[in-house]
């Protein structure tokens, strides 16, 4: 099926750049968004190449204030009106909270929730206008419990679930769907530049391939799903927290990160 443009966001890298070669085989136009204009213009010279779909690039910083506000307005005045969003922006932080650097923290809930929250209400208002429209938001198998040492990035992918699975249910009937992608560990520089592959989560488990996250997400975004956790034991990890002890799973993956280092996730 071809659909007339999707807006990616994260979309020079790993999962997102993943997303970003499904959608160019299936979208007339594909908006690609990062805060790197090297790697954006590297994506879309690859893309082009391969695909015949109009590849259009807008630089943003999603941490900056008013950068979704910025995006929304940069598409209305091309007349771009996308049909699928899907908010895969993201970063995280590991290290002790009380260590850590405050802007930091405040950027990554910038980019974790404020935009994403913002873009999701921007593009889904037209969406349901029009009376169609699919919205993927990436969050995470953090989701479901506290993560010490990751205290933050933790909490922000649990309103990710909470606030996509509320507004998918609000959206019934509207013509639009919203799907919360749930991955667990992924082979991208996600642990490289966090130094977290020195993380027992990282020695532990066995990251997928971020072709194959975005492969789970788009699947069930197509088919209107509401939640999807990528792979089996992720998704038994995750449902089993609902009847583990509350006080258990924090000392679980406390010492799962507990020798990560700190740095920004990409």
């Amino acid at each position: 099926m071809k659909y007339a443009s999707a807006l990616i966001t994260g979309a020079s890298g790993g999962i997102g750049y993943e997303f970003a070669r499904l959608l160019a085989a299936d979208c007339e136009a594909l908006v690609l968004v990062a805060r790197n204009t090297e790697k954006l213009d590297t994506v879309k010279r690859e893309l082009e190449k391969g695909f015949p779909a109009r590849i259009i690039t807008i630089t943003r910083d999603l941490a900056a204030s008013g950068a979704a506000e910025a995006i929304h307005r940069e598409l209305a005045q091309r007349q771009i009106l996308p049909d699928i969003l899907i908010n895969n922006a993201g970063f995280g932080d590991n290290g002790l909270f009380v260590d850590s650097d405050l802007e930091k923290d405040t950027a990554m809930l910038q980019v974790n929730v404020v935009a994403l929250t913002q873009l999701t209400r921007l593009f889904a208002a037209d969406m349901a206008s029009r009376g169609r429209g699919m919205i993927l938001n990436v969050a995470s198998t953090a989701a479901f419990q506290p993560g010490p040492y990751m205290a933050v990035y933790y909490a922000s992918k649990a309103y990710v679930l909470s606030f996509s699975e509320a507004l998918a249910y609000e959206l019934k009937g509207t013509g639009v769907t919203v799907t919360t992608l749930c991955p667990g560990p992924t082979a991208t520089d996600f642990a490289k530049t966090a130094s977290a592959e020195r993380s027992r989560l990282f020695r532990i488990a066995k990251p997928a391939s971020a072709a194959a996250v975005a492969r789970t997400g788009y699947d069930a975004m197509k088919k209107g799903k509401m939640t999807v956790i990528h792979g089996l034991l992720n998704g038994i990890t995750a449902f089993s927290v609902r009847t583990a002890p509350r006080k258990l799973m924090p000392m679980i993956l406390g010492w799962l990160h507990q020798r990560g280092r700190r740095e920004n996730y990409s």
